[in-house]
């Protein structure tokens, strides 16, 4: 099955879809359902894993995708 990674602007990665979370040793995290959100911002309490904190300590970032490029 194929999973999408949406960049929220000021906000987390949005995985849609069957994912598996592991930590740098190969431990998985518990299964978060069908809809992950991963934190960006650094301040979760939660990490990996979003809690909302982006909305309470103001963080702004944004990553537009870059325009596609015309065939030739």
């Amino acid at each position: 099955d194929e999973f999408v990674i949406t960049v929220r602007p000021n906000g987390p990665y949005v995985i849609r879809g069957p994912v598996k979370i592991v930590d740098a040793e190969g431990n998985p995290y518990p299964d978060q359902g069908p809809v992950t959100a991963l934190c960006r911002c650094g301040r979760s309490q939660r990490r990996p894993f979003c809690d909302g904190s982006h909305k309470l300590v103001g963080f702004e970032h944004a990553e537009p995708a870059p325009p596609s490029s015309p065939s030739p």
